[in-house]
């Protein structure tokens, strides 16, 4: 099926009444206007495909855009529970970016800002020995992944030199070939309690078994960066980020003021 780019027309509609040199087509009395299908064939011009585009190619897609539509509400297709929930996720992301584009736009990020977030994060080389247990684990199998942990644990307190043969040996992450080592990865690409676990430690620590969503890790920090070796634009980014997710979460909550929430969980 030909794909069309998506751009504005997503929310197109019945339109009121037109300039006729302001119509280049209608389909059962839905119109398409020259403003909308010049930008469409713009975007269209943008994609490299097997299709040679011309503006009647451009057209005949918004038409059969519109034909599909009309059958889609013919058929009762836009009152299907999966189309409804798309089109209120696209609401929900629509009204966001509505009412928050603008101090999205204000939120700055210094130079400061990145030294003072690094002095209590810092960017670690770790390798790790996981041991996996599934999303929802019986206490039996929590049990049995603590007891291996430990017993590793504790060999590593007699042979740290031994970490990564044993990672080698018991871990079972892709990474377990090359000694379970990660590389370095900033701590937003770390699971938190991962993180909690080497946050403020030197190189050589290994911790004791720490539980995350995907089992239990042995971890042991195998470097730390300067901020001077860091990058810098990464660290805005994230701090960016979180000045970001700060908004929202002040947004939700007057969202919420007025409103009844109940849950039952």
């Amino acid at each position: 099926m030909k794909k069309l780019a998506v751009f504005s027309l997503a929310t197109m509609m019945v339109l009121p009444a037109f300039a006729q040199k302001d119509v280049v087509a209608t389909v059962n009395g839905r119109v398409i206007t020259k403003k909308q299908f010049e930008e469409y064939h713009l975007q269209n011009l943008k994609f490299v495909g097997q299709r040679q585009i011309t503006k009647e190619i451009s057209l005949q897609d918004l038409i059969n855009r519109e034909l599909g539509i009309i059958k889609a509400k013919k058929t009762g297709t836009d009152k299907e529970a999966a189309i409804v929930a798309k089109q209120e996720d696209i609401l929900f992301h629509a009204q966001i970016s509505k009412d928050l584009e603008g101090q999205f736009k204000k939120i700055t990020v210094s130079d400061d800002d990145v030294k003072k977030y690094y002095e209590d994060n810092k960017e670690y080389r770790t390798a790790h020995i996981l041991y996996r247990l599934r999303a929802e684990p019986t206490p039996d199998e929590v049990k049995a992944a603590y007891e291996q942990t430990m017993a590793i644990y504790a060999q590593l307190q007699k042979t740290p030199d031994d970490f990564a043969k044993m990672a080698n040996k018991y871990s079972q992450t892709s990474a377990a070939p090359v000694g379970g080592d990660l590389g370095f990865q900033p701590p937003t690409r770390l699971a938190p309690e991962y993180f909690e676990a080497i946050k403020g430690q030197k190189a050589g620590f290994i911790s004791k078994p720490t539980r995350s969503q995907m089992g239990y890790h042995i971890i042991k920090v195998l470097g730390v960066k300067s901020f001077e070796q860091i990058d810098k634009n990464l660290y805005k980014k994230i701090i960016y980020d979180k000045k970001r997710d700060a908004l929202m979460d002040e947004y939700f909550k007057g969202l919420a003021q007025g409103v009844v929430i109940k849950k039952n969980i």
